[in-house]
């Protein structure tokens, strides 16, 4: 049952962050939507979200596949932490009682960063990963 969860915990926060990858390549202007409402705008350049979204499929493929985890694994730390933080009035308030902007819908993102840490924390354990099986 361990092998299975980990397996699984791996493989769906890996495919988050590849989708959320992919839809920077190809619905850019969704990209540049979600930088300009939580993030200020700071990254609403077209081709550096495009970029940026190149990266993070690689991450999230990685990260399914169980590929170089001991750099995949903090940098999709890092990424579930960046949308933690534009999204934290939904998790302090998340229906929007007290803050203005917050939405239930995202107050999972809580859990993704939980299964991010929890990802590292049992690499060690997660005997079905590629670069475990290949002795890396």
């Amino acid at each position: 049952m361990k092998t299975f969860s980990l397996v699984l915990l791996r493989v769906s926060v890996g495919l988050l962050i590849l989708y959320w990858g992919l839809d920077k390549i190809v619905n850019v202007e969704h990209a540049v939507s979600v930088s300009d409402g939580f993030y200020l705008g700071l990254f609403s350049i077209p081709l550096l979200l495009q970029v940026w979204g190149g990266f993070q499929t690689l991450v999230g493929l990685f990260t399914v596949l169980g590929l170089y985890r001991i750099v995949a694994y903090p940098l999709v730390i890092a990424m579930n932490t960046v949308s933690l933080l534009g999204v934290w009035r939904s998790i302090v308030d998340p229906w929007g009682w007290f803050l203005e902007g917050s939405n239930v819908l995202f107050f999972p993102s809580l859990a993704i960063f939980a299964a991010s840490l929890l990802l590292w924390a049992t690499r060690d354990e997660d005997s079905l990963a590629l670069d475990r099986r290949r002795g890396t």
